[in-house]
């Protein structure tokens, strides 16, 4: 199984090397099957066109329009393949077929069926399938969200009972954190699932958060490595021993979160039952959630206040269903706040060493850093700051923790 990220396939040229890299793989004895993703800057382009049109475009069109990227490289692959002289047929999602429930632009898959890809292999040809992509029980195209094809990738894997999958990217492997950001970042050769599930969705970019579930879920080695190069990249497995004497693996960070807080919400039992609820309904995620005693005393009765994050993506579509439900429950007003970063390190090693959340504090401390609010797990800390001091924030933690 192999995947090719956008830039990989981002010209025609950079798409003939794909189609030799999967002749090459085929020639070496292996049924090869290729997730193709649009061209590098297509499905913004695309989705530009939909909000010249209209500010907040329907969603089911929305994916009709962007599933289209996906479309034109899977049939460019298998004319580029064809042309090498190799057997190639490509397949949409709804061809596969890739069922999905029907939550348009972040759809879940449900089932795959590999009957069409194991007959193209039987007749020695190439499998080349359009990630991104599925469609749901009313025949509905959807698409998987921002990084849809890893997910689609490590799906068909896990379905057609693959030994790995490949991911082809314009980065030779996971990094420490960030190189863009960071100068001293250093390739990690092995990192368990865990940890990679925590980095994706802390907002490392290297791969899709559903991706790595689903890879944890049935076991599916995975190989992040560049189209561009022959070099060994990072194998992301099942954690060990010496992937857990390792205390911090890497620093991630995520510009894409707004704050959301709401003064004077009526402290009773069901209240964030009925506020989370009502977000939730509308498929709409949250992340670190804070509740605090309300700072103003009311006549009314016991009251709190609440803080919690969620995509800025989100932000304009939840507003009015955060204000709706925020005054039944007696809230005073709600502030929003866009210029935030999460930063966080992660690593299995936190589980049997202390201190880990006090250093990294301390780090930011010393960086002059302002903590609004903060989130944990076994593996993990989160901490919301300035979006003006993620740079200096993840340098001094990378620094901070040796990771360099």
């Amino acid at each position: 199984m192999q995947k090719f990220g956008g830039t990989s396939v981002g010209t025609v040229e950079r798409i003939r090397n794909v189609a030799k890299r999967c002749l090459a793989a085929q020639r070496a004895g292996n049924d090869v099957v290729v997730i193709v993703s649009a061209m590098s800057g297509e499905t913004n382009r695309l989705l530009a066109l939909a909000h010249e049109v209209t500010k907040i475009p329907d969603a089911r069109e929305m994916d009709v329009i962007a599933s289209t990227g996906e479309q034109v490289t899977a049939a460019l692959t298998a004319l580029a393949i064809q042309e090498e002289g190799g057997k190639a047929r490509s397949f949409l999602g709804h061809q596969v077929k890739i069922l999905t429930d029907g939550s348009f632009a972040k759809a879940r898959i449900k089932t795959i069926d590999g009957a069409k890809i194991f007959d193209a292999l039987k007749q020695g040809k190439i499998a080349v399938v359009a990630g991104f992509q599925g469609v749901d029980e009313n025949g509905d195209i959807t698409t998987l969200g921002r990084g849809g094809s890893d997910t689609s990738a490590v799906a068909v894997a896990a379905a057609l009972g693959a030994g790995a999958c490949e991911i082809y990217t314009d980065v030779d492997g996971v990094y420490t954190t960030d190189p863009n950001m960071c100068k001293a970042a250093k390739k990690i050769d092995r990192i368990s699932y865990d940890e990679m599930l925590e980095l994706a969705s802390l907002g490392a970019k290297v791969l899709q958060l559903r991706s790595v579930e689903i890879a944890m879920k049935h076991g599916v080695p995975v190989h992040v490595r560049s189209s561009f190069s022959d070099v060994e990249g990072t194998w992301v497995v099942k954690e060990d021993k010496d992937l857990e004497s390792i205390v911090v693996r890497g620093v991630a960070y995520d510009k894409g979160d707004a704050r959301v807080h709401i003064d004077g919400v009526e402290d009773a039992p069901d209240s964030m039952a009925r506020l989370f609820g009502a977000l939730a309904e509308r498929n709409i995620s949250v992340d670190m959630i804070v509740q605090t005693a309300a700072a103003a005393a009311s006549s009314t009765g016991k009251r709190a206040d609440v803080t919690f994050t969620l995509p800025k993506t989100d932000l304009a579509r939840a507003k009015p269903f955060i204000e709706e439900i925020g005054k039944s429950l007696g809230a005073t007003g709600a502030r929003y706040k866009e210029d935030i970063a999460k930063v966080s390190i992660v690593g299995l090693g936190m589980r049997s060493h202390s201190g880990v959340a006090a250093k990294m504090f301390r780090i930011l401390a010393d960086k002059n850093v302002h903590i609004q609010a903060i989130s944990t797990s076994e593996i993990k800390v989160s901490c919301i700051i300035p979006l003006a001091d993620t740079e200096a924030a993840v340098n001094a933690l990378h620094e901070g923790f040796g990771l360099g």
